[in-house]
């Protein structure tokens, strides 16, 4: 099952019979390590050359620190996890630009990234070849927003044009491309410019020859509004990025599951494709911290895997493998949700979805 093209025939297949399970929080589990300064630095980054902090910077342990990487891969996969993230959810020089860090170690954390949660996914579906594991190309948001003003005080300013924006991720998602992943996964998406600079990036290397794999598109619903932070809701962000023909849409993080669960629903009545969800431990607590326990976390997404909303669940900040483990748990010998069969229509978006049947 080494072979690439099996493995994504087999994920599809996978879908049609089970929810699936992605894994869950990474940072938590890197801060529960007491990684230090140097386990960031390693051999690599000398103070000299890289003079800023480095601890923190999560996804340079690919480079770094790997067995720890790899021992996060492990770890969920055990749990039940069918899926797990690449170590790449800051991966691009944009992001990377807090720590200086130039192209090329950029490009690394990417490739070698995808290596280990190739590697995992590999070893784990010849230990298990009854149930598949798979690698997810992860490729998060970045801290400057091509929708929103940097300044309030000129609603037109921007850090950054689309042409960077969409320079950084297609250097992302080819350098993932090669490490092995068998499908992207566009995630915390609070900007839908910026996720469509990603979606075009991954189409037109595929136009220039790449390997197509799967995209899953997973966005965020930043508060009670309902909509996500530069202002869809949930109907204009799935018009917004249905062209892409995802394998997978859904929303993660910002919320915990009991506030999540209504945007879910909405996006379970209109998508014609899979439909996924990760959300955090409940929300933080004064400190920043997540203390929702698994058999909650687990209680309340179970319930939307029993009404028919789901085809994918995980977890997202503050989860664990424990959660991991009882969100598989709940939903053991559950059907998955049937994707919806769309009228033929005219289908538009703003920040509110516009809609003409034919």
């Amino acid at each position: 099952m080494s072979n690439r093209t099996d493995r994504i025939a087999a994920l599809h297949a996978a879908a049609k019979d089970r929810i699936l399970m992605l894994d869950g929080s990474w940072g938590v589990m890197f801060q529960r390590m007491g990684l230090e300064e140097a386990d960031y630095r390693g051999d690599r980054f000398d103070t000299a050359t890289y003079p800023g902090q480095m601890k923190g910077n999560n996804d340079i342990l690919c480079l770094t620190r790997p067995e720890r990487v790899t021992e996060l891969h492990d770890a969920y996969f055990a749990a039940g996890a069918d899926i797990s993230e690449t170590n790449t959810f800051s991966a691009t020089t944009i992001a990377q630009d807090d720590y200086a860090l130039d192209l090329q170690s950029v490009i690394d954390i990417n490739f070698e990234g995808a290596k280990l949660a190739r590697e995992a996914a590999d070893r784990w579906t010849e230990k298990e070849p009854h149930k598949p594991r798979f690698a997810a190309g992860s490729i998060g948001p970045l801290n400057k927003m091509l929708s929103m003003s940097s300044d309030v005080n000129d609603p037109g300013a921007r850090e950054v044009t689309f042409d960077q924006v969409y320079q950084a991720y297609r250097e992302q998602v080819q350098a993932l491309n090669e490490g092995g992943v068998h499908l992207y996964l566009i995630e915390t998406i609070t900007d839908t410019l910026n996720c469509k600079a990603a979606i075009k990036a991954i189409m037109d290397l595929e136009a220039e020859g790449m390997e197509k794999l799967p995209i899953w598109i997973s966005g965020t619903i930043t508060d009670r509004s309902g909509r996500t932070l530069s202002g869809q809701t949930v109907e204009a962000f799935w018009h917004s990025v249905r062209h892409a023909k995802p394998f997978a849409i859904g929303f993660n993080c910002a919320l915990g599951a009991d506030l999540m669960r209504p945007h879910i629903a909405a996006l379970s009545r209109i998508a014609d494709t899979l439909v996924a969800a990760y959300p955090n431990a409940g929300l933080p607590n004064e400190m920043g911290q997540y203390d929702e326990e698994p058999h909650k976390t687990s209680g309340e997404v179970g319930t939307w895997a029993q009404d028919g909303l789901v085809n994918i669940l995980g977890g997202c900040c503050g989860t664990t493998p424990e959660h991991i483990s009882a969100i598989a748990k709940a939903i053991e010998g559950v059907k998955p949700r049937q994707p919806v069969v769309e009228e033929r229509a005219m289908r538009l978006s703003g920040l509110e979805p516009f809609e003409l049947v034919s």
